[in-house]
């Protein structure tokens, strides 16, 4: 019996995009186990909302001015954040530096306006059943845009300082793919809060 030559793989990349990294696969899991985390809170939220007549009960609907504007700005940063991902899928450091940094900008101003939309919530989180699924859903989103926030922050000044290589650029490519779902897991939140007490 003949021995097999060795398979040679010095050829092959070290880094992938997409589902050829396992960075995707894991980025893909936290956004299904996050997504359901969102999901059963919804789901608890309408069933409080059809249990009681009067919603919100003894209060008004919060403002609507600062939760929409949130929906707007994180609308808006899906704009930098698909550009950040296709100059890393290009490599090209100087425009993930860009694009990075007004993400960057973006989230501070989300930050600076959620602190606004809390402050007009017209309850706190334990003043009945209703402010505290609106708190939790608004603490758990915020929760996630933190880590983001600081997720981002890390990479940009990796891009600034250090030297980036591939899998770096992989890094800020996965990481705009999971600012997608704290833009879209927004949508949702906001209209269970703001217009479900208006509407339905």
């Amino acid at each position: 019996m003949s021995a097999r030559p060795a398979l040679d793989v010095a050829t092959l990349p070290t880094f992938g995009f997409g589902h050829r990294s396992i960075l995707w696969w894991s980025t893909m899991g936290l956004v299904l186990i996050e997504g359901a985390a969102f999901a059963l809170l919804g789901v608890s939220y309408l069933y409080l909302k059809w249990r009681e007549p009067l919603w919100p009960p003894g209060l008004e609907p919060p403002d609507l001015i600062w939760g929409t504007a949130n929906l707007v700005l994180l609308l808006v940063s899906a704009i930098p954040n698909q550009l950040t991902k296709r100059a890393a899928e290009r490599l090209d450091r100087g425009k993930v530096k860009l694009w990075l940094s007004v993400c960057m900008l973006l989230t501070v101003g989300f930050f600076a306006i959620r602190v606004l939309e809390f402050a007009t919530l017209n309850c706190w989180w334990d003043t009945n059943a209703y402010g505290s699924i609106v708190w939790m859903l608004l603490g758990m989103h915020t929760a996630h845009i933190l880590t983001d926030v600081i997720d981002t922050g890390v990479l940009t000044a990796i891009v600034f300082v250090g030297p980036v290589d591939g899998p770096r650029f992989v890094d800020v490519s996965e990481n705009a793919l999971y600012w997608y779902f704290v833009v879209l897991s927004w949508v949702p939140i906001y209209g269970l809060i703001y217009l479900a007490p208006r509407i339905l």
